[in-house]
């Protein structure tokens, strides 16, 4: 007891305060991301809660393999309005807490959602955008687009078609950037593969009564009718056509096609067509358990390509949040971004790729056929894989996109 001092009980209470205070002040920030999708209108199946699920599902995981990490998935609807989105997204940031945001389906809310992204120095990971703006004229350092694009969906299936016959097409497309950007597109291939453009009618979203327009393509003298829509307009449309008999007259290109689609319209009148996705969940043994590890969690569905794409996205960017760390990750969502495109990408649902100067994910495409009732060996059991198309080919040459990160 003679060895103690006041002075050394001083410094050993003030030794034993700063190992009691060093756990708290060690713990990591929690890392809240937004999902920013339809979760009333006509594009609530292709993303909705099963993408807020699948977001779930990779912060579980990555929680589970890094201790000590936070981070919480929150959602909000932005009604398929530009305007609305925004304003969600500038309440986020300024008043919830949010770092990162996934945004789709409609890429008018997704281009607004960047816009506001890159003015608060956060992360915007698209993942129903359409729109090869996304990542081209109006690209940014803080925005990825990640599942799929105008270019991707188009290149396949018109290039296909037209090989196998279908030379002269007319385009109903819904009245928005979705829409516009889509039919620009695939009307390029078509025309590069020695097809004919006949003309394009715009058909407002939640359209009702398809009639007119299937009427004036029938009467433009088009062999291919090709849909430039979404959504639940994409199902009325298609049952509206089949039971006008125009199915049967005409080779039907639905650009935009997604499992729930198939799902709803049914394979006797989807059956035989063509489409690309960049993730079917029975292509191999990585996305079968992937599969398996989320659908319990998806109220009876099975993951299609925009709800891969949330887990993927997701899984990427906490990938990057730990390289670079939280702190500096919740600081600046554009040195979030470039530490994704950094990093090699590699998930069960999109195996091995990249994340391009542009923003844009490099993954392979695959052009699938939707199968007969006959083919079909049980639910969800309706694609089969005609071909795939290499991370390069399935998406548009940087020197195209018009983003001036590609010249930086």
């Amino acid at each position: 007891m003679a060895n103690f001092t006041r002075r050394s009980l001083v410094l050993g209470s003030v030794a034993m305060a700063a190992a009691q205070v060093r756990p708290a002040s060690a713990q990591l920030p929690t890392i809240r991301i937004g999902v920013l999708a339809d979760f009333s209108g006509i594009y609530t199946d292709l993303l909705g809660i099963p993408g807020v699920e699948c977001a779930k599902q990779a912060v579980d995981e990555f929680i589970a393999a890094h201790r000590g990490f936070k981070a919480e998935v929150i959602h909000a609807d932005h009604q398929t309005k530009a305007d609305v989105g925004a304003a969600i997204v500038r309440r986020w940031f300024d008043s919830e807490g949010v770092d990162m945001v996934i945004a789709g389906p409609n890429s008018s809310v997704g281009l607004a959602a960047s816009f506001v992204c890159k003015e608060r120095d956060k992360a915007c990971l698209g993942v129903a955008v359409t729109s090869t703006e996304f990542t081209g004229k109006q690209c940014t350092p803080n925005a990825v687009n990640w599942t799929y694009d105008g270019y991707m969906f188009s290149k396949a299936v018109a290039l296909e078609t037209v090989k196998a016959g279908g030379k002269k097409w007319y385009f109903l497309s819904t009245d928005n950037a979705f829409g516009a950007s889509l039919t620009e597109e695939t009307s390029r291939f078509v025309e590069q593969a020695g097809g004919k453009v006949l003309g394009n009618a715009k058909v407002p979203i939640s359209a009702s009564d398809f009639s007119s327009f299937l009427l004036a393509a029938q009467a433009s003298g088009a062999d291919v009718l090709a849909l430039s829509i979404g959504g639940a307009d994409l199902a009325t449309c298609l049952k509206q056509g089949g039971e006008f008999g125009l199915t049967k007259k005409m080779k039907v290109a639905a650009l935009v096609t997604f499992l729930n689609d198939i799902h709803a319209v049914g394979l006797d009148t989807m059956k035989g067509l063509l489409f690309s996705n960049s993730f079917y969940w029975d292509l191999n043994d990585r996305t079968r358990a992937f599969t398996k590890r989320v659908a319990p969690r998806m109220a009876g569905t099975y993951p299609g390509m925009t709800h891969a794409g949330c887990y993927a996205v997701t899984l990427h960017y906490l990938k990057a949040v730990a390289a670079l760390g939280p702190a500096a990750a919740q600081k600046s969502g554009a040195a979030t971004v470039a530490k994704m495109k950094e990093l090699a990408t590699d998930d069960d649902a999109f195996g091995r790729g990249a994340i391009r100067i542009d923003g844009r994910a490099a993954l392979p495409a695959y052009l699938l056929e939707v199968k007969s009732p006959a083919e079909s060996k049980g639910r969800w059991d309706y694609c089969k894989v005609l071909s795939t198309a290499s991370a390069e080919e399935a998406t548009k040459p940087l020197n195209e996109t018009g983003c001036y990160l590609v010249k930086a």
